[in-house]
């Protein structure tokens, strides 16, 4: 039987609660995992795509509802009063979970015109709009948590967030302080960008993987490509940064996502990456 819950804020001992029974809520949703994407930052989703994480039991934001088993039995009805404190639902449909978080502005309450045999007007009543698709799905048997958008899922599963950090502001100035970047017209840290930082946490990491021999050759890489919007000193090794763009520019460099096509020898910036092996 197909069932819908809700996550009631502010309570700790006992959130959770039934809505709705004996309805499948999510019909038209249909995900194959083998299609799915392991979760990058690095990655921008098709339309019809979905990121992955598998093994999320083990992973140390899987919410405690996911790791045990669930009985519907456990559960007491949701009370008229609650309604409005729901920060998210879930319906169980076929032993999957599939969550939306639920905000404000999917709370309806409005007077409307009704049509039946004749047309009437109708007292609003709270009302709560179901989306088409939901925001994350966990696959039980498979221990996989689908999702299209990490920050939507973030107040669901506390800490997943840190799956795209964004770089502090001592790392963001140690970064910008490299000896291969001189700042100009009184760039700094104060004005990166957040996608900036999330982008230097990124290339912290990559540059950690580099050999010295691997750095100057990335650096000769991303001079070449960007010759014409970076200034790149090849006697000292060093990039002029004095805006943001410029500083992306960098930082996708340094994430190699330049590249030539094999036919027509066009030259590209791949704006979203996924490893194929």
């Amino acid at each position: 039987m197909d069932n819908v819950f809700a996550r009631v804020k502010r309570l700790i001992k006992k959130p959770f609660f039934k809505l709705v029974s004996d309805h499948t809520l999510y019909e038209s949703t249909i995900v194959t995992l083998a299609a799915c994407v392991p979760y990058s930052p690095d990655h921008n989703l098709d339309e019809d795509s979905w990121f992955k994480i598998e093994q999320f039991s083990q992973q140390s934001f899987c919410i405690d509802l996911l790791k045990s088993n669930f009985d519907s039995k456990d559960y007491d009805d949701l009370k008229k009063e609650q309604f409005i404190n729901i920060a998210y639902i879930f319906a169980i449909q076929s032993d999957n979970f599939f969550f939306q978080k639920v905000t404000p502005s999917l709370f309806i309450k409005k007077k409307i015109i009704g049509f039946g045999e004749a047309a009437a007007i109708e007292e609003g009543s709270n009302r709560l709009v179901i989306n088409d698709q939901p925001d994350a799905l966990y696959f039980k048997k498979s221990d996989t948590l689908v999702f299209r958008n990490l920050a939507t899922i973030s107040s669901i599963f506390k800490g997943i967030d840190t799956l795209y950090r964004a770089a502090t502001q001592p790392e963001t100035e140690a970064f910008l302080q490299s000896e291969f970047i001189d700042l100009k017209n009184n760039y700094d840290a104060s004005q990166v960008s957040k996608p900036n930082r999330q982008r230097i946490a990124l290339a912290i990491d990559s540059l950690a993987k580099m050999s010295d021999q691997d750095k100057i050759g990335v650096l000769a890489y991303i001079g070449d490509y960007c010759d014409q919007k970076l200034k790149f000193d090849q006697a000292t090794n060093k990039f002029e940064i004095s805006t943001d763009d410029e500083l992306k520019l960098l930082l996708y460099g340094i994430e190699q996502r330049f590249y030539t096509t094999l036919f027509g020898q066009e030259r590209r910036l791949a704006n979203s990456i996924q490893a194929l092996s």
